[in-house]
């Protein structure tokens, strides 16, 4: 899967658990990736986070970081 499509996706769920709050959407963008993402598209996602992260908002980049 592309980079920018995992991005999108991702920012997509952050955004989605924003009304929680920053810390717990941090936690429950990161559970909602564990639980229903692939390893495959985990791994590419963080690759790209590896390689300076373009595109990922706040909330999805901090959440990429507790996958880690």
């Amino acid at each position: 899967m592309q980079a920018d499509k995992l991005v999108h996706m991702a920012n997509q769920i952050a955004r989605a658990f924003a009304v929680e709050g920053e810390a717990k959407a941090v936690v429950a963008t990161a559970d909602h990736l564990k639980l229903f993402w692939d390893p495959r598209m985990r791994r590419e996602i963080l690759v790209h986070l590896e390689a300076g992260g373009e595109g990922l908002d706040d909330v999805a980049r901090a959440a990429l970081g507790l996958l880690n």
